[in-house]
């Protein structure tokens, strides 16, 4: 289990990381959510002891990363796919680093066959790798200790489609196994198919945390009309707070924090038509995460 108190990062006057706390339990993947900026890498440098924090604490089972023996065996760590030796193969990383946790040579052939990298890919030089590659033989050496615990920074960049699937799949059966994963990605999709919590950071704080079927369940309804300023007025006047919806587009649609069968019934009774009237949580995960960190988007940011 991974477990955040009360970390809060700052550089100068600005503040990266406020007092953000949450937990990573051992069993489930946790995705970690957020615009640029909004604190997510910091977060997870000073999990892994690379960022000093100036207040809180990052604990695996029960200990700082600097605490453990042998953090490769307890803690696999990706956070930046291009940081690694560019003038070394992918095999000489990988025995490296097995020699450095004290692992027998073979586990770094199990662990080139596991993330589909051919013997002859293994045999070039890392700085002809392209980006999906510098990602596989990331998650190899992650994967090389066979730890209780993944911290992983965007892994899904530079990986095509079929790649994709194919670390969601791994990554999926590793947590089924018992394992904890912390995971970020900007992929919303991907988090949503293989995420069970989920953890939205904005502008240093954490903004939403809970199980992902929790956050998306509260996403209320989701409304269209044509005549979308008569319905907003008439579900003002009962009591009801419509907002136009960010993520799901259009001047048409409003997100309203009630079940469908009120909404709809406001509307029958103010004889307003409907184009559409649905549980919000069908729009998914960025419609919450738009929602949540409407504050901190930039234009042009996924």
């Amino acid at each position: 289990m991974i477990q955040v108190e009360n970390l809060t990062k700052k550089y100068g006057a600005f503040t990266a990381v406020d007092d953000v706390s949450f937990t990573a339990r051992s069993g489930r993947v946790t995705g970690f959510l957020g615009p640029n900026g909004a604190g997510k890498s910091t977060t997870m440098r000073i999990m892994v002891g690379l960022t000093p924090t100036d207040s809180g604490t990052a604990t695996i089972a029960g200990r700082s990363f600097a605490d453990l023996p042998n953090p490769g065996l307890e803690v696999g760590v990706l956070l930046d796919a291009s940081a690694q030796h560019a003038g070394r193969t992918g095999r000489e990383i990988l025995t490296v680093a097995a020699l450095t946790m004290g692992l027998p040579k073979r586990r770094v052939d199990e662990m080139l066959d596991r993330v589909s990298l051919t013997p002859t890919e293994a045999g070039r030089r890392v700085r002809n790798y392209s980006l999906g590659m510098r990602q596989r033989l990331g998650i190899a050496t992650a994967l090389l200790g066979d730890p209780e615990v993944l911290i992983l920074d965007e892994p899904a960049n530079g990986l095509d489609p079929a790649g994709i699937r194919w670390m969601r799949d791994l990554l999926r059966g590793y947590a089924d196994q018992g394992g904890t994963v912390l995971l970020s990605s900007h992929l919303l999709h991907e988090i949503e198919v293989i995420a069970d919590d989920l953890v939205v950071i904005g502008q240093g704080r954490i903004v939403a945390d809970g199980t992902k079927a929790e956050l998306l369940a509260s996403a209320g309804t989701l409304v269209r009309t044509r005549v979308v300023d008569d319905l907003a007025t008439a579900l003002t006047a009962s009591g009801l707070n419509p907002v136009l919806s960010g993520a799901t587009g259009g001047s048409d649609v409003l997100r309203v924090d009630a079940d469908p069968e009120v909404v709809g019934k406001v509307a029958h009774e103010a004889g307003i038509p409907l184009v559409e009237l649905r549980a919000a949580d069908g729009a998914g995960l960025e419609e919450m995460f738009l929602e949540l960190t409407s504050d901190t988007q930039r234009e042009g940011n996924s």
